[in-house]
């Protein structure tokens, strides 16, 4: 595996941890940590796979966009547009004022990053 595959991986991981150690939290959770740590991986774990597949890396936050660049790499990738769109709301705007999630908004995210992971761990043979 390309030695930048791995730090995308190992940064993905680290969004991982947090969020999951956030969401568990019994006293004062922070939901829109969770939410942006879980966009944060899956952001990361797509980068991975273009990292390994030698695309560029264009310099974004949007998902989207990045799905779309690795759908033209591996078309079945379009069973998780519905837990990447669940997550691309939770871009940096989340760490700023006029936006804030709440417990609901932390289980959709950590849900959906679960998926997210776990299929680009399978693609990366991880």
């Amino acid at each position: 595996m390309n030695p930048l595959t791995l730090e995308w991986i190992e940064k993905a991981e680290g969004d991982f941890i947090v969020a999951q150690k956030i969401y568990r939290s019994r006293k004062n959770p922070v939901y829109d940590a969770v939410c942006f740590h879980a966009q944060q991986c899956a952001e990361k774990y797509l980068k991975a796979f273009l990292q390994e597949n030698q695309q560029q890396i264009p310099r974004t936050h949007k998902l989207l966009d990045l799905l779309k660049l690795c759908q033209e790499i591996d078309p079945s990738l379009a069973i998780i547009v519905t837990d990447i769109k669940e997550l691309a709301r939770f871009t940096v705007n989340i760490r700023y004022p006029g936006m804030d999630a709440d417990k609901d908004d932390a289980k959709i995210a950590f849900s959906a990053v679960k998926i997210i992971r776990k299929t680009f761990r399978q693609k990366l043979e991880l």
